[in-house]
């Protein structure tokens, strides 16, 4: 039995492989930033929950858009999204005696430059971990973004060891 094999040939207009090319390589206005949802014990959750009720809606001139999937312990503003996650883990790299850290505020942060030109802030000294992730595109602001997030974080997150 020969098996009979044919090419077919596809014709698209320039105008239309044009429109094709440029809209598969955007992403739709309403496609939400994620972030993975840290699972903290009860009393972190409780408390995390008391700092998104304090979160403010706009950081840095940001609206507030939260990440997928929906959660009260995930926070987002802007496209790309400044991503705020309560009740994360202790990074290791708090262990590190040289590792860089900055104050906003009366707020302490551990700084993480990552590979891709981001930048991770992660609370310190309070009885939660707040993790705040600035995308490359939004790093030129420094460490601004965080003084949004100070009064917030000392109301309901305390200072101690988590």
């Amino acid at each position: 039995m020969k098996i009979s094999r044919r090419r077919r040939r596809c014709v698209v207009s320039a105008p239309a492989l044009a429109l094709l090319i440029a809209s598969a390589g955007c992403s739709s206005a309403d496609e939400a930033a994620k972030a993975a949802v840290p699972a903290p014990d009860s009393k972190v959750t409780e408390l995390c929950r008391n700092l998104d009720k304090r979160l403010p809606k706009k950081v840095d001139g940001l609206e507030r858009a939260d990440p997928e999937p929906k959660s009260e312990l995930t926070a987002g503003w802007g496209d790309p999204a400044i991503i705020l996650r309560c009740g994360v883990a202790r990074p290791s790299e708090m262990n590190n005696p040289e590792a860089d850290g900055v104050t906003a505020d009366g707020v302490n942060w551990l700084l993480e430059e990552q590979d891709d030109g981001s930048f991770r802030f992660t609370s310190t000294l309070r009885k939660a971990y707040v993790e705040v992730t600035l995308p490359k595109e939004r790093a030129g602001s420094g460490v601004s973004p965080l003084t949004d997030f100070a009064a917030p974080v000392k109301k309901a997150i305390p200072k101690g060891i988590a």
